[in-house]
């Protein structure tokens, strides 16, 4: 089973956590993880983008001078794409993004995402946060811990003042261990949680829950 050490909030050692392997020891599947990602990017996407095209636009009905001896080349609306105002050539409609990815590969694609975190020593288990809602309280956590990169604080639900407090610090990014899910993994290089947050990860997707030591 893969073992990770416990911090306090102060940066010192609390101990350490065996992971269960299912979770936290899966082989690194990066096409698995690219297809989620993408698709939920692209679920992500409004998709209300709308331009006219020149059946849309309003006037150029009449042409706008005769076909022959003017000089100019011939023309037959000023609704016609080459003209300013005119319609647009294959205009953007509004339509849906959404792909569409089974269960069973979210699932495993959110276990490889866990498993190189844990691998490349990104992961940070504290044994609690308990802070007052105060953005330099956070801040200090931080500091203790010597992060410095991008961070994803991963906590179980509840945690409110935690949340308040990381809201303001522009390298860290929030997450419910219940909604937890691939992008924000790999989008941050460090993850950032709790003993609590790690047996609710566990026991969603293994129904397991394994004690700190």
């Amino acid at each position: 089973m893969p073992t990770i050490k416990i911090y306090k909030q102060d940066g010192s050692t609390a101990g350490t956590m065996e992971l269960d392997e299912s979770v936290f020891g899966v082989e690194y599947n990066e096409a698995i993880i690219h297809q989620v990602v993408v698709a939920q990017m692209a679920n992500a996407r409004q998709g209300t983008k709308s331009t006219l095209t020149r059946t849309e636009v309003t006037g150029g009905g009449k042409k706008p001078w005769r076909q022959k001896g003017t000089g100019n080349a011939r023309q037959g609306s000023i609704r016609a794409p080459q003209w300013k105002g005119g319609g647009v050539v294959f205009a953007p409609k509004p339509r849906s993004f959404r792909k569409k990815i089974n269960k069973v590969v979210r699932l495993e694609a959110i276990k490889s995402a866990l498993s190189a975190k844990l691998a490349d020593g990104n992961i940070i288990v504290l044994d609690k946060l308990e802070i007052e809602p105060k953005t330099k309280n956070m801040a200090a956590v931080l500091k203790a811990l010597k992060i410095e990169s991008r961070v994803l604080l991963v906590l179980p639900a509840g945690n409110e003042n935690a949340l308040r407090a990381s809201r303001n610090i522009p390298n860290v990014r929030t997450a419910a261990s219940e909604q937890l899910n691939v992008y924000d993994v790999v989008a941050n290089a460090v993850m950032l949680t709790t003993v609590d947050a790690v047996n609710a990860l566990q026991a969603k997707y293994t129904d397991k829950e394994v004690a700190a030591k």
